[in-house]
């Protein structure tokens, strides 16, 4: 017959052993998840920087801090974006005469320390960080229309 001091002593030693891996899991799924957001969130601002600049006669200053608070959903802790606001790198060329114009952002993420380790023996860090680009390429004016791009800016004038 085992005894209560026995049974107690066992179910902690499978405690000791349960936590360590339990934690390591959530680990492996909150990274990918962080970075996953991280990338949602740039992509849908390079998007929206595509639009805005086929409709809007702002200078690059003005694009650039539209995409800050765009980016400002991303919560400024190193898991799922490093350096804080100015360590974005936003980027958007056109329209030129085809109508097509192209957005990018950068961005760096801190993976967990576990996660660390694997991406350096991979080689894809930089500095221990992780780095993230998106862009996205648009096609904002109707090749039906004629005349080119200031023509086509020109009737809100």
């Amino acid at each position: 017959m085992v005894g209560i001091g026995e049974r107690s002593g066992q179910t902690s030693v499978e405690a000791a052993l349960l936590v360590p891996v339990v934690l390591t899991l959530v680990a492996l799924l909150v990274q990918p998840a962080c970075v996953l957001y991280t990338r949602a969130v740039m992509a849908s601002t390079a998007a929206e920087l595509t639009r805005l600049a086929a409709a809007s006669r702002g200078d690059e200053e003005d694009v650039r801090s539209y995409a800050l608070r765009r980016l400002a959903a991303v919560p400024d802790l190193p898991v799922f974006h490093e350096g804080g606001e100015g360590a974005w790198e936003v980027a958007v060329t056109g329209p030129g005469d085809e109508g097509r114009v192209t957005a990018s952002v950068e961005g760096r993420v801190q993976p967990l320390p576990l996660l660390g380790v694997i991406v350096a023996a991979l080689g894809t860090s930089a500095g221990g960080s992780v780095e993230l680009r998106v862009e996205v390429t648009r096609e904002v004016r109707a090749s039906w229309i004629g005349g080119d791009y200031a023509e086509w800016v020109g009737i809100w004038d």
